[in-house]
């Protein structure tokens, strides 16, 4: 069974697509680390600047498949911020040689909407834009959207009662931690196969094929 996208690996794409995309439209484009929590000189100077976040799992279900494979359905966010030391429609709507924060939202959602990563996910959708800022900030008038965008991926549930399997691709995040683990299956080696040519007959095989896997 190959590994489940991760959640690392979205958030990693999304933002090399955005980094390749965008140019000198941004300044930054980086995963959000809490910038917007407190907007320092230092984090507005690198405006226009963009952060990727997820946003959480909004539904999981069963697929028609298999019991066993769950859709995840996800959802990230992405902070497009400008400034200008001019005024506030300058900030969100920019000017000659100025980006400003409607452009880089127009921008994010045509690079990323119908994209699916070059990853094991559906296509990203276009959600909402929301208003994060709109304010004064010493000098400068600061304009944040943040942009939303869904998809989906496939994640496979252990057997019941089972364990995580060192080797096993799709429990590589459980490496290392020293938690319960199962042994890997043994390695198939032969397959028999026994023919009854005269049904029905007295549940004795009458011819035996035996193939073996090893080279």
């Amino acid at each position: 069974m190959s590994a489940p996208v991760s959640l690392e690996q979205i958030e990693d794409a999304l933002v090399a697509r955005l980094k390749q995309g965008l140019g000198r439209l941004a300044i930054s484009v980086e995963s959000y680390s809490g910038e917007l929590d407190d907007l320092t000189p230092e984090v507005i100077r690198c405006f226009p600047a963009v952060w990727v976040t997820f946003g959480g799992i909004t539904r999981s279900e069963k697929t028609k498949t298999s019991e066993k494979s769950i859709k995840a359905s996800g959802q990230w966010v992405v902070m497009c911020a400008a400034r200008n030391i001019r005024n506030h429609n300058a900030a969100r709507q920019g000017g000659v040689g100025e980006v400003g924060a409607y452009q880089l939202v127009k921008a994010v959602r045509r690079l990323l909407q119908q994209q699916d990563l070059g990853l094991a996910i559906d296509y990203l959708q276009p959600g909402r834009v929301r208003t994060l800022y709109n304010t004064k900030l010493g000098h400068d008038a600061v304009s944040i959207f943040a942009c939303e965008f869904s998809t989906a991926w496939i994640e496979h549930a252990l057997e019941n009662g089972h364990w995580p399997v060192d080797g096993r691709a799709a429990d590589v995040v459980f490496v290392g931690n020293h938690g319960r683990k199962d042994l890997p299956d043994p390695d198939l080696l032969r397959i028999q196969l026994e023919h009854d040519l005269t049904p029905p007959g007295d549940g004795k095989p009458e011819a035996t094929d035996i193939i073996s896997l090893r080279s």
